[in-house]
Parts: C-alpha cells; structure tokens; sequence
C-alpha cells in the first residue's frame, strides 16, 4: 500500500480543476433559459388589434391560418435597434412570405397608435404587427424576455394551418428569424405541396 501523496502542488492543482469546475455550472446556470412552445404544440389562439399600413384591424390567428401557415414573431419594443432591423429583414422577405403562401405577423406589447407608425415606417406597409399591451399572447406563448416581463422575448414561430406549432426560435440577435422562419415554411410547402 503506498502512503498518501501530501504533495502542496497536487492539492492545488486539484483545488483549481474544482473551482474551474464549479465555475462552468455556475456559468451555465446563469445563462438565460429560453423558452418557447414546443414544435407539435397547439398554438394559443390570438385575436387583438393589430395594424398594416397605419390601418387598424382586428387580427385573428384563426383567420389567418384558412389561408395557409402564419410566422408568428415577437419582439421587445417598436423602434428599437433591434426590432427595426427585424422589421426590416421582414419586410424585404414579405414578398417571398406571401408567394409560399404565409402570413406574417409581429407582435409587442406598445400601444396600437405606436404600431400605427412602427408599420408604415419600420415594417414598410409590407406586414401586419399587433399589440399585446396586457402581455397575454406572450404570455401564452412563453416568449416573454426573462427578467423583464413587461416585454416579448424574439421568439418567431411557423404555425401550420392546422394550427400546430412547427418550429420555433429564441434569440435576442435579430439576424436568423428570418432566414430560419422562411426555411421551415419552405419545408413544410414542400411537404404539403399539391402533386
């Protein structure tokens, strides 16, 4: 049996794995927990005002879904850096949007006067946005942003036609909605495309 190593460099060493150790949990759980409904989910109804082109509008996902898959997405606040890239990058792929069918609709918490603008000078006449002022479609979707509940975490959904959810992204950069949204509709037409 050998005796036991009492040397001072092996305990140190020892000590600074554990601490680095502890250090990435630590890490991790502090890292935001993103959440949104699953893909397979029944997507919550939505019926609320909502703007395109400085027109108001009462907006019905129920509706919108008889004329094919919706891409649902929420943002923090109207004419915000970020969200005025988003509605931008949605704007420009409305056109594409439409001619697979979708519907696009933005949705936030600001009042509706505030959308009236927010969708002819941000979203450029092209889309619809809605107004959540009371938080509850974030809330039923789970995209509200973590640690400031009064606002939407960027979380864009493709809902079928049926009303399942099909996909769904959580990420505070507004670059990827897009290009990620038009790619699970694109799959899905392509899967429900009529021989």
């Amino acid at each position: 049996m050998s005796a036991p190593n009492n040397d001072p460099t092996t305990e140190t060493n020892m000590r600074r794995v554990l601490v680095c150790a502890l250090t990435g949990v630590l890490a991790l759980a502090a890292l935001p927990a993103w959440s949104a409904l699953p893909n397979g989910t029944r997507a919550p109804a939505i019926d609320t005002q909502a703007t395109l082109a400085g027109k108001e509008f009462k907006f019905s996902l129920a509706d919108a879904l008889k004329k094919g898959p919706v891409v649902l997405y929420f943002y923090p606040a109207a004419f915000t850096p970020g969200c005025t890239t988003e509605a931008h990058l949605f704007a420009e792929a409305t056109p594409q949007f439409q001619a697979l069918g979708a519907t696009v609709i933005g949705v936030s918490h600001d009042p509706i006067e505030k959308l009236d603008e927010f969708s002819v000078s941000e979203c450029r006449n092209k889309f619809a946005v809605a107004s959540d002022k009371d938080g509850s479609i974030m809330k039923a979707y789970d995209s509200v942003l973590e640690g400031h509940p009064e606002y939407a975490s960027r979380t864009s959904y493709v809902i079928a036609p049926t009303g399942e959810i099909i996909y769904s992204y959580t990420a505070k950069s507004p670059d990827k909605h897009v290009d990620n949204t038009m790619a699970a509709v694109k799959k899905w037409q392509e899967a429900h495309a009529k021989s």
